[in-house]
């Protein structure tokens, strides 16, 4: 099941009224807390790095994928990503483009760089839309050329536009090539059945940094994860490749617990190892069925017999040091 049918599914039961709920512990046999009992805790001086971070403004963009009657079908500005993140040290937040219209690629990454130059938000970079494939794709990457909040490029692989064995194409990889070549990187947004497309893609753009996101759309509920397990374990052994640790509570049920994504995370975090993993929010997307707060107090639970040293590089330092963002 793609990326886009788990933000259908969970927007329709969203829009109907169900209340998203989470609870921080790892006991399976634990009964879901309402959203509204936020399981308390000691304040966590741990710093974060939002590696994906959602905006759009519906009075510029139009976003072809999400439906009128959707949660997310209004705007998600910067002030509102401020208010959900209060509180939890996010430090610095990396943008991530939201599949606009092709025709407002150029406005989309016009509008995220200038909010990356305002000194009172927490947005350090942006990830841009793109379309590799485009002949025209290099004059596209070089009109941002110098531009120090830029650093990678993404095309949503899950989509209709985007078949299977779309990003294998001769233009494709040409394309994502291109970007290694401007010391851009690419992140892997794609069905988890076609993670070993993304490993051909990998190996024959060496010179480019790749980011598989939200843990490979690793299935959350599948009896049987097996061919997942062995493609992302194949993709980790590039050393070209990171991953972020999110997107997967968009898979939940109604009422879930953080043991229940525990077993996808868990995977991903031993596949790739503790220096190539980096947290990210999926704001607003993950508001589906989490609020911002849930969504990290579930990770904290899920990693917290790790070393300290382990979950400052997760939540932290590898974005610091794969980003750059002194």
């Amino acid at each position: 099941m793609q990326r886009r049918i788990f933000l259908k599914h969970a927007a329709l039961t969203a829009a109907s009224g169900a209340v998203a709920s989470t609870r921080t512990t790892m006991d399976p046999k634990a009964g879901p807390l309402p959203a509204c009992q936020s399981v308390q805790r000691e304040p966590q001086a741990l710093r974060i790095v939002d590696t994906h971070v959602h905006l759009w403004d519906f009075n510029r963009f139009r976003l072809p994928w999400l439906e009128k009657n959707s949660p997310l079908a209004r705007s998600h500005l910067i002030n509102d990503y401020q208010t959900a993140i209060k509180g939890l040290n996010v430090v610095k937040s990396v943008y991530m483009e939201v599949d606009v219209d092709p025709k407002q690629l150029v406005a989309e990454a016009e509008y995220v760089l200038d909010i990356c130059r305002q000194a009172n938000t927490p947005l350090a970079a942006a990830v841009i839309g793109g379309r590799p494939a485009d002949n025209d794709f290099q004059k596209y990457i070089q009109r941002f050329r110098g531009n120090r909040f830029l650093i990678g490029v993404r095309q949503v692989l899950h989509s209709a536009s985007a078949k299977a064995g779309f990003c294998v194409t001769p233009a494709f990889v040409r394309g994502v090539q291109q970007l290694g070549e401007a010391g851009l990187s690419f992140d892997l947004c794609m069905r988890h059945g076609e993670i070993g497309d993304a490993v051909k893609l990998v190996e024959a753009c060496k010179n480019t940094r790749f980011i598989l996101d939200h843990c490979g759309n690793g299935p959350v509920y599948a009896k049987d994860r097996t061919q997942w397990q062995r493609d992302m374990e194949r993709l980790a052994r590039l050393s070209n490749v990171v991953c972020k640790v999110s997107g997967i509570v968009v898979q939940a049920r109604e009422r879930w617990t953080a043991a229940e994504l525990a077993p996808v995370i868990n995977h991903t975090l031993a596949a790739f190892g503790p220096d190539r993993v980096m947290f990210a929010g999926d704001w607003p997307v993950c508001t589906l069925r989490a609020t911002y707060r849930q969504w990290v107090e579930a990770l904290r639970s899920i990693v917290r017999d790790r070393s300290a040293a382990d979950n400052r590089k997760l939540f932290h330092d590898n974005a610091v040091r794969f980003y750059g963002l002194n």
